[in-house]
């Protein structure tokens, strides 16, 4: 195995370190030195988004002789997609916190595409010289052969009747020019292009009502209509053929499973899942299913329906024995891929192999900087919360120190509908390298199974909450960790979790991180109505309460609990926040001042929900890190 790595990615983080326990926290948190990478149909080029930690590039590689034959820097750009589009042609999706759109009020995230021909080296927008009223796209960018040639067909925004019609457009590669295909139905949502590129079915939404509108030769009627409330059925997209359809439904357990129907409206095929979200794996170029990833206790599992298939990906996974493999991208026959090969010793590694060939290489790091002795260590753990319940989660250890008696950090995910997984996780580590264990709970109301989903339907703020609490005790009890030295840090429904730890289950946490924090619960809810009936009841089903006027939100809200937070809390939020506006850390920290607190308090300007932006992330980290030392030193 042939051992490659670019020398931009090399020399990114040669930086000196802080005399800490690990690589300078630069290492861990600045963006990966890797972001993502696409093999091209034929299999001969690849291209890769690369960062420095804080700029991106786009490289692209012939893979015979080693030449880059593009770099372009894109800066600060956020990089969402890349695409190939025949051997030629790079499909670039970006995307960019705007309110100027006059189409929702306040902040939207948008996301833009751009076509590279590689040939020219010029660069254009997939929507320049179009019908569309906005130049920016409602969806994935599909290649197809259509008509003899390759085109992009993209969903776009066209204005009717005041309001904004999901529209289909297609792309001539040749000349870049655009064209309207299809207007979309007043609640269309998505499209579906067969291999041949034509548009074979519309999703729609009316309502609580969702539909499938399939193309017949009469015109569009509807092939499927199901009532929903709070889980709404979805599109999963082309079936395993031209004449038919994947769609997702929830079973009522707190699980999903696919159904497969022809588009002449007969019933094809049922995927029962069980515990477990699919991910579908479609076939490059021509769109078709040809298998589903899911994530089952810790292991990854891919099912392909052609036993080719299967036996090519279980080659490569037998490649690397010891680690977790994930396709990222794959040649239209399916013999060359790039995987990232995530390694408890490495960290995750991208690498390219050929099975025609049966070669592999390495074609660089996602954490250039990191060095065998700066990966802690990370295990299952399991503990049963106060009430019985088993529960799990993941604990990542300083390197090379002994389990015993060790300050810890409880890092808390989003969602809540969704979990912690294994394998490597940059903030886990970055917070280990300092000197804490890090626990990470799949909580109840996490997407670990359905039953533990669905668990945590009314417990927000409540065993939701004490689940977290209770792992800390199981850790006490068994000698691993300090129970006097804990803090607990998280974003989105995490940064909630920290702020509850400070108001709400007191006496565990000598501090608190909260990142993006939803501190007002009433005004969350109030702002989910923007998005539909939907978005409101899935809060007021986790929270237990009846919409934004139940009492019990100011019970579970910090904001309206401040004057009981016991502990330092740092609140951090970015101004471009289109989940949970910055208002809410705002207004959390006005809060506490007028209880008499002082809270440390850092907004960030432009940053996302999603900790997008190099410069700003690693500031997020090394004010929370310097934060929780100087209040519970390692």
């Amino acid at each position: 195995m042939r051992i490659w790595l670019l020398s931009l990615l090399l020399m990114a983080f040669l930086v000196s370190g802080n005399g800490a326990t690990g690589a300078p926290l630069e290492a861990y948190a600045r963006l990966p030195s890797i972001e993502n990478v696409a093999v091209s149909p034929a299999g001969r080029t690849i291209a890769l988004i690369a960062t420095n930690g804080l700029q991106r590039t786009i490289i692209v590689r012939d893979l015979e002789s080693g030449q880059t034959t593009l770099r372009g820097a894109v800066g600060e750009h956020k990089i969402r997609d890349l695409k190939w589009a025949g051997e030629q042609h790079l499909i670039v999706v970006a995307s960019i916190a705007k309110d100027d759109l006059a189409l929702v009020n306040g902040y939207r995230e948008w996301f833009f595409g751009s076509l590279i021909d590689l040939n020219t080296k010029k660069i254009k927008p997939l929507m320049a010289k179009s019908t569309a009223d906005s130049g920016a796209i409602l969806g994935p960018p599909e290649v197809r052969i259509n008509d003899g040639q390759q085109a992009v067909f993209v969903p776009g925004l066209v204005l009717s009747g005041g309001k904004g019609l999901n529209s289909l457009f297609r792309v001539d590669l040749r000349n870049g020019t655009n064209r309207i295909v299809e207007k979309g139905a007043p609640d269309s949502v998505s499209w579906v292009i067969d291999s041949r590129g034509q548009p074979v079915a519309q999703e729609v939404i009316r309502g609580r009502e969702w539909s499938v509108i399939a193309r017949s030769e009469s015109g569009w009627r509807t092939l499927l209509s199901l009532a929903w409330d709070i889980d709404r059925p979805y599109l999963v997209g082309l079936g395993r053929d031209d004449a038919s359809l994947i769609y997702g439904v929830p079973d009522g357990k707190g699980d999903w499973s696919w159904k497969e129907i022809r588009l002449d409206g007969r019933p094809a095929a049922e995927f029962p899942f069980g515990p477990g979200t699919p991910r579908p794996i479609f076939g490059a170029g021509d769109g078709r299913l040809i298998g589903y990833r899911k994530l089952v206790g810790d292991d990854y599992r891919y099912s392909y329906f052609d036993p080719a298939d299967q036996s090519a990906w279980d080659t490569v996974q037998a490649t690397f024995p010891e680690d977790r493999v994930h396709l990222v991208s794959g040649s239209a026959d399916r013999r060359k891929a790039v995987v990232l090969v995530d390694s408890p010793r490495n960290g995750p590694v991208y690498a390219f192999v050929d099975l025609r060939t049966r070669r592999a290489e390495w074609l660089g790091a996602s954490y250039a900087g990191l060095a065998p002795e700066d990966i802690g260590s990370r295990e299952r753990v399991q503990f049963n919360a106060a009430d019985g319940l088993p529960l799990s989660g993941y604990l990542t250890l300083p390197h090379s120190r002994r389990p015993q008696n060790l300050p810890m950090v409880v890092l808390v995910h989003g969602g809540p509908a969704s979990r912690d997984t294994p394998g490597f996780d940059w903030w886990a580590q970055a917070v280990a390298s300092r000197g804490y264990a890090v626990l990470q709970v799949n909580y109840r109301g996490s997407t670990v199974t359905g039953e533990l989903m669905t668990s945590g339907y009314g417990q927000w703020g409540a065993k939701m909450q004490t689940d977290l609490s209770d792992g800390v005790r199981a850790l006490a009890a068994r000698g691993v960790i300090d129970p006097k030295r804990v803090c607990i840090m998280g974003a989105s429904y995490g940064g909630y979790a920290a702020l509850a730890g400070a108001t709400l289950d007191r006496g565990v946490y000598r501090c608190a991180v909260a990142i993006s924090a939803p501190a007002d619960l009433r005004k969350l809810i109030v702002d989910a109505r923007t998005f539909g009936r939907g978005a409101t009841r899935y809060w007021d089903r986790f929270m237990g309460v009846s919409g934004a006027d139940d009492p019990k939100l100011e019970r579970l809200s910090p904001l309206w609990n401040a004057a009981k937070a016991d502990i330092p809390i740092l609140l951090i939020h970015g101004t471009h926040d289109t989940v949970v506006p910055v208002e809410q850390s705002r207004a959390m920290a006005d809060a506490l001042r007028k209880a008499g607190k002082t809270p440390e308090v850092l907004i960030q300007e432009g940053e996302d929900h999603w900790l997008s932006g190099g410069a700003t992330r690693l500031e997020m980290v090394n004010a929370s890190m310097t934060f929780i030392e100087r209040h519970n030193p390692p």
